[in-house]
């Protein structure tokens, strides 16, 4: 989708956006002292889970798909430029939380990795390049695609969800201003007003924060409707430090309420996998018979713990 890049156009488009919206009343703010400019980013700040509840529907409508496509060996790619790159972290976060597989949760910024450090503000600009980085993914139709753009228009956001459409990808549009072209060229459209920031255009604020909430929803409800989860216990937890290794054990223990020797015997016979441990304990079953109630399963503990208890 190709947006106009004469100066005077687009800041005539810029000034139709909530985001970019001046508040006169906060002309002065500079003079305020400091503790004041905290109170005044906080009050702001106050409003964005707001601003996210009026899109819950839509929001949920989108991870149920979501969730299908993954549940059928789809992948789940974030694409935005700068601020959007909230979507790297949130794929970042998903193998040691969820122990997912690197690639089936995947963020793309405009420019590369690099872009996450130094800013490569150009790169936004280009709805070839996100067709060009999807189409190295080898994207499939069993993908889901999600654009994150504050402003609803930035060509990086808009090429890849368009690129991602046309070739049968699920495709959510993440924008910050109502009737976004990016909302428009998704399948799945979340539009979350914030309205003005403090600082004017500064979507790194409220904005920021609003793509922050959804994208935690995206991937934890996602995961969660994978059986990544028993209850709100991260029974999937991939234990590669000391720290998430003690968390592992607590998880077992929440979960089984057993003696601390029997979950070390339990995470021993489940070469450390926590969903495994917790079934051996309470369903009473060694290892290989705990990993097949959960093949089975497809990962599902509670499921995997129901057929265990009928079994003949």
């Amino acid at each position: 989708m190709t947006h106009t890049s004469e100066p005077r156009g687009l800041r005539a488009e810029l000034e139709t956006l909530t985001t970019e919206a001046f508040r006169p009343e906060l002309a002065d703010i500079d003079r305020l002292p400091t503790l004041d400019l905290a109170r005044l980013m906080n009050d702001e700040d106050a409003t964005v889970a707001g601003a996210v509840a009026e899109q819950l529907p839509r929001i949920a409508a989108a991870i149920d798909a979501v969730a299908d496509r993954m549940a059928r060996g789809g992948r789940l790619v974030y694409a935005g430029a700068g601020t959007a790159g909230l979507g790297i972290l949130d794929a970042s976060e998903c193998p040691p939380t969820f122990n997912t597989d690197p690639a089936r949760v995947v963020g793309l910024i405009a420019g590369g990795p690099g872009a996450m450090v130094t800013s490569a503000e150009g790169a936004e600009d280009s709805a070839e390049l996100a067709a060009s980085d999807l189409a190295a993914l080898g994207l499939t139709a069993d993908d889901s695609v999600v654009g994150i753009s504050a402003s609803g228009r930035t060509p990086y956001a808009v090429g890849a969800v368009t690129h991602a459409r046309a070739r049968g990808a699920l495709t959510v549009g993440l924008a910050c201003n109502p009737g976004s072209p990016l909302a428009a060229a998704a399948e799945h459209g979340v539009e979350v007003v914030v309205g003005p920031e403090v600082l004017t255009g500064s979507t790194r604020l409220k904005a920021g924060t609003a793509q922050k909430l959804v994208l935690n929803m995206v991937s934890t409800i996602t995961m969660i409707r994978l059986g990544k989860t028993y209850g709100n216990l991260m029974v999937d937890v991939r234990a590669s430090n000391e720290k998430l290794r003690a968390r592992s054990r607590r998880i077992v223990a929440l979960a089984t309420g057993a003696a601390d020797a029997d979950i070390e015997r339990a995470l021993a016979a489940a070469d450390g996998e926590v969903k495994h441990a917790i079934l051996i304990l309470l369903a009473d079953v060694d290892g290989p018979t705990a990993t097949r109630l959960l093949n089975e399963a497809d990962g599902h503990l509670r499921a995997a713990l129901e057929a265990a208890a009928g079994r003949p």
